[in-house]
């Protein structure tokens, strides 16, 4: 099989290289009229796709990842990460694969033995290239949408024989409604497995082991009463529990990274070693790297960060290099000025607020967090007015929309949304008390998972399961409908 295929394309010298860890090719597009040169003068933009199916794929991704870097192959921009049966060689492991933007100064030549030494390094073997197949073609869309409004985007979507790009090959090959069917999905790593969150919606639960928080504050300061806790969210069905230890409640006062650490630790700890614990995640609840740090190494699985990287310049490149799931959260100065009158100023709220995210985002993507890591939070309740948190519930189609603009691969992270016994929810039921706003919360969440949210973050677990349940019952009942008159 020949490992290298240029095309010449006109006007522009861009070039494109597809770079597979196992069985698959690595292809080059450019215009440079003479081959032979190496090194270019000016960064030039790239895109590589790649695949693993031997050993600890992830990880194959995260170290292909640093020698681009160090190969002088600087990533801009991640697609999704997609699980793909094998296709055509049957009896072997199923695939992971995705794709990268970068920038480097290195010439087409030089490129394609960077990424050869990358592909020997990992433990590629040869074997059959693969080309407009859906797990290909899927990653390359993520990065470079639907519009092709630059003549660079132009040449990589010239790769195409249709006269729409990539674009229209993907939706040729059915599109959106190809995942989760034909043996392809949209996947996140983490805790060295690959969790597929369209499958149903996730339910997580709140430990706040605050004195402070509104609803719950001082009920689970002693590790047996938090233990307690994590042991009934999770009989009750949790999927997540989210521990936090401190408050972010309008006005909290901020307390130390060593305050909040002795809070957390000892109970991490105990929960971590739960027996029920087995086949749930750990999330923890920080806006500080240090103590996200810490987190990690004692066994959290995700960050949960309700300021996106705001309150802690560290916290990206921290996130970056634990490897684990990080939910950026929008919110405008931080819990004591959130809710200030200029925080709570918007002419369209589920603009701006994708608008801010997505800038939150990117800015992580840049530091080395992959977008196959990144949740999204719109952030209910968060430097937002009663009508501001009901146009994001209702809204959340728009959020993605909006940031499909920028970028299809963000656009479809998870999204978590956080509704639970609001203050809004007890103005709009006249409802004073926190504990008192259950049937409004179930109300809420019910709306956000028929809009879109794939992670809902409660405290009453066991009747927000019973709406989640009943809320995906009815989203699979109407995909099926549509399926079946088509």
């Amino acid at each position: 099989m020949g490992i290298l295929k240029c095309l010449g394309l006109p006007r522009h010298q861009v070039f494109t290289a597809k770079k597979y860890l196992n069985v698959s090719s690595f292809s080059c597009l450019h215009t440079e009229q003479n081959s032979s040169v190496e090194a270019l003068s000016q960064d030039e933009d790239v895109v590589i796709a790649l695949g693993s199916n031997v050993g600890n794929r992830v990880h194959n991704f995260k170290e292909a990842l640093k020698m681009m870097k160090k190969s002088g192959i600087q990533v801009t921009r991640h697609a999704c990460l997609y699980e793909t049966a094998p296709a055509y060689i049957t009896d072997q492991p199923c695939f992971i694969n995705s794709a990268v933007r970068a920038v480097t100064k290195l010439g087409p030549h030089e490129l394609l033995a960077a990424l050869k030494r990358i592909e020997k390094n990992l433990g590629r073997t040869d074997g059959i290239r693969i080309w407009e197949r859906p797990f290909v073609i899927a990653p390359l869309v993520d990065l470079l949408g639907s519009a092709i409004d630059n003549d660079t985007v132009a040449s990589w979507h010239s790769f195409s024989s249709h006269s729409g790009g990539l674009y229209e090959l993907w939706e040729k090959l059915g599109g959106e409604s190809l995942i989760g069917q034909d043996g392809i999905c949209r996947v996140m790593p983490v805790a060295n497995g690959l969790l597929d969150w369209s499958l149903r919606t996730s339910v997580m639960g709140i430990l706040n082991l605050t004195p402070d928080s509104f609803s719950d504050g001082g009920n689970f300061q002693s590790v047996e009463s938090a233990v307690s806790q994590v042991r009934l969210m999770i009989s009750e069905g949790a999927d997540i529990i989210d521990i936090g230890a401190q408050s972010t409640r309008p006005k909290a006062s901020r307390i130390s990274v060593e305050e909040e650490l002795s809070r957390l630790i000892p109970v991490l700890e105990a929960v971590k070693s739960m027996p029920e614990l087995e086949g749930k995640l750990i999330s923890v609840d920080t806006f500080y790297s240090d103590v996200a740090s810490e987190a990690v190494s004692r066994g959290a699985h995700l960050i949960n960060d309700v300021s996106a990287g705001q309150l802690d310049p560290n916290m990206f490149k921290v996130i970056a290099d634990l490897d684990v799931p990080y939910v950026a959260m929008h919110m405008r100065g931080d819990p004591c000025t959130m809710q200030s009158s200029e925080n709570l100023k918007y002419d369209d709220v589920c603009k701006e607020v994708s608008s801010e995210l997505y800038s939150r985002v990117r800015q992580a993507e840049l530091s080395g967090i992959p977008a196959w890591r990144i949740i999204i939070d719109p952030g209910i309740g968060f430097s937002k007015k009663t009508e501001d948190n009901l146009d994001i519930l209702t809204g959340l189609p728009a959020i993605r929309a909006k940031i499909a603009k920028s970028s299809f691969a963000i656009s479809r992270a998870p999204i978590l949304i956080g509704p639970s016994r609001k203050r809004f929810l007890g103005d709009i039921c006249s409802r004073p008390s926190a504990v008192e706003r259950d049937p409004a919360t179930i109300a809420s969440i019910t709306a956000g998972v028929l809009a879109g949210a794939n992670i809902v973050r409660v405290h009453n677990v066991k009747d927000n399961c019973d709406a989640v349940k009943l809320c995906d019952a009815i989203l699979k009942h109407k995909r099926s409908a549509m399926e079946s008159r088509q």
